[in-house]
C-alpha cells in the first residue's frame, strides 16, 4: 500500500466515522477492506483510494468509512455493566418516571450483542419491578452490514460461545437446520436497530434514561471523540446515565461530564451529579 493510499483512507475513517488510524495499523485497513475490494474486484486499497478519487461517491465512501470501524464484540462483554444498568440504574430511573416507560440507547453496537445481552438480562428480571416497565431499546450502528446481522439477531456457534451460558443458549436462542442460533421472539422484539453516526446529530432518536456507548469512544480521534459524546450527552434525560466501556476514561476530553460515585464505568452531566447520585 501506497503512503498516499494510507493517508486518503486514514483521512476517510477520521472526517467520518472519528476513527484514527495509526502507519502501524495498516493491517487492520487491509482485513477490513478485503471483502470490499473483492467484490468490486480491486487489486487491493491502492485500487481502491484509485476509485474513491476518480468516481467519487458519497455512498460508496460512507460504506468504505464504515467498514474501516472495529466490530469486535461479544455477549455479555463486561457483565458488571449489565448487572448495573438492570439492578440499579434502570430501577432509579423508574423512581423517577412519571408514566413507567423507560427508552436505552445502545450506541455503536457493531453485531448487536450488547443489545440483545441487555435484553435478555432484562427479561430475567420479570418478577421484580423492573420486569414491569415499558422498556424500548434502541440500538445503532453506522455499518450496514453490522447493522444487518445485529436485526437478524442469528449467530454462528462461535459467537453464542463467546459470552452465553448454556442455560442462556438454550433459553433464549433457537438452533437452525444451518447450525446458526436465533434467538426467540419474545427477545427480538425488544430491539429496534437502526442507522447511526455518531458524530451525527442524534435529535431523531429521541432522550434516553440509558445510554451505553461502550469500546467506541477510544477508537476515536480525541476531538472526534468529544463530538461523539456532545451528542451523546444531547439526548440523555435529566437524572440519566451514559456507560462506557470497562477500560475507557473520557475525563481528559473535558466534556460536560463526569464519573458517577457510585456506579462503575457510568457518567453523568456535571450539573446534573446530585441529582442523577441521589437517585441512584
Amino acid at each position: 500500500m501506497q503512503d498516499t493510499t494510507f493517508e486518503e483512507l486514514a483521512d476517510l475513517a477520521l472526517n467520518q466515522t472519528g476513527q484514527a488510524f495509526e502507519r502501524s495499523k495498516t493491517y487492520l485497513m487491509e482485513a477490513r477492506l478485503s471483502s470490499i475490494c473483492r467484490r468490486e474486484s480491486f487489486s487491493g486499497l491502492d485500487d481502491l483510494a484509485h476509485c474513491l478519487k476518480a468516481r467519487p461517491n458519497p455512498r460508496f465512501e460512507q460504506e468504505v468509512a464504515a467498514a474501516l470501524t472495529g466490530k469486535a464484540t461479544r455477549f455479555f462483554r463486561d457483565r458488571a455493566t449489565f448487572e448495573q444498568v438492570a439492578t440499579r440504574a434502570l430501577p432509579a430511573r423508574l423512581k423517577q418516571s412519571t408514566n413507567g416507560r423507560l427508552r436505552i440507547w445502545c450506541a455503536g453496537v457493531a453485531t448487536g450483542q450488547e443489545a440483545w445481552s441487555l435484553a435478555i438480562r432484562l427479561s430475567e428480571l420479570a418478577e421484580q419491578p423492573i420486569g414491569k416497565a415499558q422498556i424500548e431499546i434502541i440500538a445503532t450502528e453506522i455499518s450496514s452490514p453490522a447493522l444487518q446481522t445485529g436485526q437478524s439477531g442469528t449467530y454462528g456457534h462461535y459467537a453464542v460461545q463467546t459470552g452465553l451460558s448454556i442455560d442462556r443458549l438454550m433459553t433464549h436462542f433457537e438452533r437452525q437446520d444451518t447450525g446458526d442460533w436465533t434467538l426467540k421472539e419474545d427477545i427480538r422484539d425488544a430491539v429496534t436497530f437502526k442507522r447511526h453516526n455518531l458524530l451525527e446529530n442524534a435529535a431523531g432518536l429521541g432522550q434516553f434514561d440509558i445510554i451505553l456507548c461502550r469500546n467506541v469512544l477510544s477508537k476515536m480521534a480525541p476531538i472526534m471523540a468529544k463530538r461523539a459524546v456532545e451528542n451523546l450527552t444531547a439526548q440523555l434525560l435529566p437524572g440519566g446515565f451514559i456507560f462506557l466501556g470497562a477500560d475507557e476514561n473520557i475525563a481528559g476530553l473535558q466534556t460536560s461530564l463526569k464519573p458517577s460515585r457510585d456506579m462503575r464505568n457510568a457518567w453523568v452531566p456535571i450539573d446534573r451529579d446530585e441529582t442523577a447520585e441521589e437517585a441512584a
